[in-house]
């Protein structure tokens, strides 16, 4: 599996505090069988994003793991004007191993009514956003219709895989549920901070939904969508999401096939 969100570099923001808390992070992440982890630390009011010391980190890691797991960086940018600014002048300086795909977080107390604009600007900058874990987002949960229009004008969707076990309680499950059977999610990722509440562990949530799901779509939620944005490449897996933004709402599940 390849995670694409995760905090696991030591000393950048609210992840761990050590590289020796990091390198245990990271043997998790390989007895999960997880391949690929993309640093992704804060970019937002309380933790400055800082590239030189980013790659510093992320290599420290790498020459102690070795083979064992490959890390990239990226970014969890938050869409301030400043971080906008910078990405217009710095365009690959926050993206995923430095790529196409970008990880955008949006606040938990407003989302800016010039949003949809800001988005098509990232598409004209051929940069492709990904909303990171809208199913714990209050203000999304209250408006889903807001991301349906994003995911309909070629945004992607990422939920976090413990989401999907509960442990951000029932409101994240059931719309992380709706999301998944209406094909509004294009990856799953860990958004890990430390081996507690917050840990590097995928497994247990593919096996979830690939019950749900099947195991097509496990593997290209967890595995060939996340690889694909690592290397840069087009999504193997984007399925049509539903046309009624009252789909998301409802929680009426729409089977497909493959």
């Amino acid at each position: 599996m390849v995670d694409i969100h995760c905090h696991i570099l030591p000393g950048l923001d609210d992840g761990p505090d050590s590289l020796d808390m990091s390198l245990e992070m990271a043997r998790v992440a390989v007895s999960e069988g997880i391949t690929h982890v993309v640093a992704t630390p804060h970019s937002d009011n309380t933790f400055r994003f800082d590239p030189e010391l980013v790659r510093h980190r992320r290599d420290e890691l790498q020459a102690l793991l070795g083979s064992q797991l490959q890390l990239a960086t990226g970014c969890d940018f938050h869409l301030s004007f400043e971080n906008l600014q910078d990405l217009r002048t710095h365009p690959h300086k926050y993206t995923i191993n430095q790529k196409d795909f970008l990880l955008v977080e949006f606040a938990n107390f407003a989302i800016p009514p010039s949003i949809n604009e800001t988005l098509h600007s990232l598409h004209l900058m051929q940069l492709w956003p990904i909303i990171t874990h809208p199913e714990r987002n209050g203000l999304i949960l209250a408006k889903p219709e807001m991301l349906h229009g994003w995911v309909s004008r070629g945004c992607y969707v990422q939920v976090t895989a413990q989401s999907f076990l509960g442990r951000f309680g029932t409101g994240a499950q059931r719309f992380a549920e709706t999301l998944l059977d209406h094909n509004c999610v294009h990856f799953v990722a860990s958004d890990a901070h430390n081996n507690g509440a917050r840990p590097l562990r995928l497994r247990q949530a593919y096996e979830w939904v690939a019950k749900r799901s099947g195991e097509d779509v496990a593997h290209a939620l967890f595995r060939e969508n996340p690889l694909a944005a690592y290397e840069g490449r087009s999504l193997p897996f984007v399925p049509d999401p539903p046309e009624n933004a009252a789909a998301l709402k409802s929680g009426r599940k729409r089977f497909f096939f493959f």
